[in-house]
């Protein structure tokens, strides 16, 4: 990991700090009653123009802004290089005002885009950013212990070209469907944003490919996911999370860095320690490590077919045609 991303992880902690000290930012009259797994507590209970526009109307001009600075930069396409360019700054400081936006915004009126629209939304946006990812690497890391599956590589193309847009709209739609707040879920979320929102403003940087960088986003969320399952759910499916997300890991993920083949053994063995001594006792409980990884790689398959789809129809008119 370079240096410059030290630098940056340090200016997020930087930030978080400043959160904490500005907050409480709500409490609990606010709210209505939780009403079950699908619903989102930390909005208003009576919200008003006001606070749905000063949300929304940010929100917009957070995601245009960025999208007309990846168009800007994949025009000029300046090159991949160790500095950063002049659009790269500009990226940068365009996101962290409009971090400090949001948590004046809150701070006044408090709601975000949750008001409006749907938890589910917000979760998937991140679930097919991370899938998007397993795709664009599989022809370095392969899917599979660092096998490559040609099956996948068609949208590859499409997908490492304009990633960006779609990257940008998942991370700024989830910045802005929560409100700022000071409690450790929602500031571990606020922590991995800002670390995207930095990622997606280091586009045509060597800093944008560095390995070690980009899993390290990769697999924060395994901390997040499992704290935040902890936190709201009693106590309880914290494993799921961990131990899902930490499957992905041992198949995928951490063929990219260029581990020996000793060392890996050795996460391998760990890993399955880890979870014989965790599920010991209760082993039917254990497959429940493999929802995470089956549906994310599901999804691999699943958006791989869709873009094998209009090739195939398109070979079977042309066979058509010629008989």
């Amino acid at each position: 990991m370079a240096r410059q991303h030290l630098i940056g992880i340090f200016g997020c902690l930087l930030i978080m700090v400043m959160i904490v000290a500005l907050g409480p930012y709500s409490s609990p009259d606010m709210f209505l009653p939780d009403q079950g797994n699908l619903w989102y507590y930390w909005k208003l209970a009576q919200p008003d123009f006001w606070t749905r526009f000063s949300a929304w109307g940010l929100y917009g001009l957070h995601q245009i802004g960025l999208w007309a600075l990846i168009a800007w930069a994949q025009i000029k396409r300046p090159g991949y290089t160790s500095g950063l360019h002049p659009v790269n700054v500009i990226a940068i400081t365009f996101n962290l005002l409009f971090v400090a936006l949001h948590i004046v915004q809150t701070r006044v009126f408090y709601d975000g885009l949750a008001q409006d629209t749907s938890i589910l939304s917000s979760q998937f946006s991140v679930i097919f950013l991370l899938v998007f990812v397993l795709m664009m690497e599989n022809s370095r890391r392969g899917l599979f212990f660092g096998h490559k599956i040609d099956f996948v590589e068609r949208p590859v193309g499409f997908l490492r070209r304009y990633h960006g847009y779609y990257f940008s709209w998942a991370i700024v739609y989830t910045f802005w469907f929560h409100p700022i707040e000071d409690n450790i879920g929602h500031l571990l979320g606020t922590f991995y944003v800002l670390m995207m929102l930095l990622q997606g403003s280091l586009f045509f940087t060597r800093f944008h490919r560095d390995r070690v960088w980009t899993l390290l986003l990769e697999v924060f969320v395994l901390a997040h996911g499992a704290i935040v399952a902890y936190l709201t759910m009693g106590g309880g499916h914290w494993q799921m999370f961990f131990f899902g997300f930490l499957t992905i890991f041992v198949i995928t993920q951490m063929h990219g860095i260029g581990l020996g083949k000793k060392t890996r053994w050795g996460i391998v063995i760990t890993y399955l320690a880890c979870v014989v001594f965790t599920y010991q006792g209760r082993w039917l409980d254990a497959i429940e490590i493999m929802r995470i990884p089956v549906a994310d790689f599901a999804l691999v398959y699943l958006f791989a077919a869709l873009a094998w789809l209009p090739f195939l129809l398109r070979k079977a008119r042309q066979r058509s045609s010629r008989d």
